[in-house]
């Protein structure tokens, strides 16, 4: 095994140790799939990244991996490498990811002294409206727990996941993931990621709750899910959730895992196209090499 550099981040974090854990491996050029795989499963965080190479003016060529296997799109893990290439590599306060979606562009706002980084997504893809009630098996709870003046979506911008409106976050924070009734969706939908949420944050600075479970990636739960949040601020103006066609909310999420974090979300629907982005702050944690 080469002697890779690696950095570990915080994203979408509240403060270090919290928000979602990421490791960036530097010259994945010199790793086999067969390896890439293997750290990821040894790392065991919803993702770990790899830098196969690139510059600030053709992007950077990267590539990510769950422990369960490659995936083209993920949120945390694009704004935790673009930290790690802007810090460490000089990539500047804008920087373009070649990720299995095409280019995702990253760029730095400053507001009263506060960096976050900014991703611009995928224009959404509305998908497949589901059945309440299978979905309320799905995720243990009764049907009378999720709110029905609203639908249960697949969104995508390049990862799928299921949005689900739930009423209030006593629903959320019971939601629990049934093993049975998770395989026959899959088999039945085809989509690993779930996302329920409800307008019941607990802080009244923020504007929704959320989780979100994926464990046919190996992920039972994620603490901070960029994509998914971009999928959900493409169903948020779709919907016309909060009555606009824009939206500009803040997201939480993680605090049933003890890992608070903060989403900012933006989104407009003209009708035809749905714009989108995602940002969120970076706490760099730790540096190392393989042996």
């Amino acid at each position: 095994m080469p002697s890779n550099a690696f950095h570990i981040v915080d994203v979408f974090a509240t403060a270090k140790y919290a928000g979602n854990q990421l490791a960036v491996f530097e010259d994945a050029d010199t790793l086999t799939d067969d390896q890439m795989a293997a750290l990821a499963k040894e790392m065991n965080y919803s993702e770990t990244t790899f830098v196969e190479g690139g510059s600030p003016e053709d992007g950077f060529d990267v590539r990510i991996f769950t422990p369960g296997g490659e995936i083209p799109f993920a949120g945390h893990p694009t704004l935790g490498t673009a930290a790690v290439l802007r810090e460490h590599f000089d990539a500047g306060d804008e920087v373009t990811l070649n990720l299995g979606v095409g280019p995702i562009p990253v760029e730095v706002r400053t507001e009263d002294g506060d960096e976050a980084y900014w991703m611009t997504q995928n224009e959404p893809e509305f998908g497949e409206i589901l059945d309440h009630e299978m979905i309320a098996e799905v995720l243990s709870l009764d049907v009378s727990n999720l709110d029905t003046d609203w639908p249960v979506q697949v969104v995508s911008t390049g990862l799928p996941a299921v949005m689900i409106p739930l009423h209030d976050r006593d629903a959320l924070g019971r939601c629990e993931v049934d093993p049975a009734a998770y395989r026959t969706f899959l088999d039945e939908v085809g989509v690993d990621n779930l996302f329920p949420f409800c307008p019941d944050p607990r802080d009244d600075a923020n504007d929704i709750a959320a989780r979100m479970f994926a464990p046919g990636h190996g992920v039972p739960e994620d603490p901070a899910t960029g994509s998914a949040n971009g999928n959900f601020a493409g169903y948020l103006a779709r919907h016309r959730y909060f009555g606009d066609s824009e939206i500009e909310v803040t997201v939480e999420q993680g605090y049933e895992m003890g890992r608070p974090s903060h989403l900012f979300l933006e989104a407009s629907d003209d009708g035809d196209e749905v714009t989108i982005r995602v940002g969120g702050a970076v706490e760099f944690v730790a540096e190392g090499s393989l042996v």
